[in-house]
């Protein structure tokens, strides 16, 4: 299982990379283990400004639907193209082809988890 350093994570399993004043989010490789085969993704908050811990889209695998919560308050500003018709990009490389969502951070929030404070949370 990997938590990359250079990345902040939700105790909902989101990992963010900040840069400046955007950002870019997408599941934890331990979400999509435990979602199974992801099969679709909804995210239709293009341009929107969505609150932190506010739901920003959802990921369907084969055995169930799970939302997707905001790691800080930011206007979704791009979904991945990729995924409409590759969603398995998303159990492929989580932090690589699978990202989400970019957005411009409108508030950072102070509930972000370091990679060991989240392999702590998992049990890792």
């Amino acid at each position: 299982m990997t938590i990359p350093d250079g990345l902040q994570y939700t105790k909902d399993h989101e990992w963010i990379k900040i840069e400046g004043n955007k950002a870019t989010i997408g599941v934890t490789d331990f979400a999509q283990s435990e979602l199974g085969d992801i099969v679709y993704v909804d995210i239709n908050t293009v341009g929107q400004e969505v609150a932190e811990h506010d739901i920003f889209g959802t990921v369907e695998a084969v055995k169930t639907v799970s939302d997707l919560y905001m790691p800080v308050t930011g206007k979704v500003l791009e979904v991945n193209p990729l995924l409409e018709a590759n969603p398995e990009k998303v159990n492929e490389d989580p932090y690589g082809d699978g990202w989400m969502i970019k957005i411009e951070i409108k508030d950072a929030g102070a509930n972000l988890l370091s990679a060991s404070q989240y392999k702590e949370l998992i049990g890792k």
